[in-house]
């Protein structure tokens, strides 16, 4: 029998399995408390078509003072050695 209303001690006690039930079993669920609803438990669609920062290309040009900057920042830091790891003098 599944059921798609859990109460919120419910939901607390047996989070994981209504989690399996919902990216497994692709239910829905709705989180209760004292019979009115909190929360909705909805699986995840796997829209892989939306975009991701790094995909982005051609908004900046490519001698854009922005690179040379963050270049310099780069660079800088390869040469930094951090304070726990420099030799201590005695």
């Amino acid at each position: 029998m599944k059921r798609d209303t859990v109460s919120v001690a419910e939901a607390k006690k047996s989070l994981s399995d209504l989690l399996g039930r919902v990216a497994y079993a692709k239910e829905t669920i709705t989180i209760s408390r004292r019979g009115k609803p909190m929360a909705k438990l909805v699986p995840i669609t796997g829209d892989k078509t939306a975009p991701h920062p790094a995909d982005v290309r051609g908004w900046l040009d490519e001698d854009e003072a922005f690179f040379a900057a963050v270049n310099a920042i780069v660079g800088n830091r390869r040469r930094h050695i951090p304070r726990g790891l420099r030799r201590r003098r005695r």
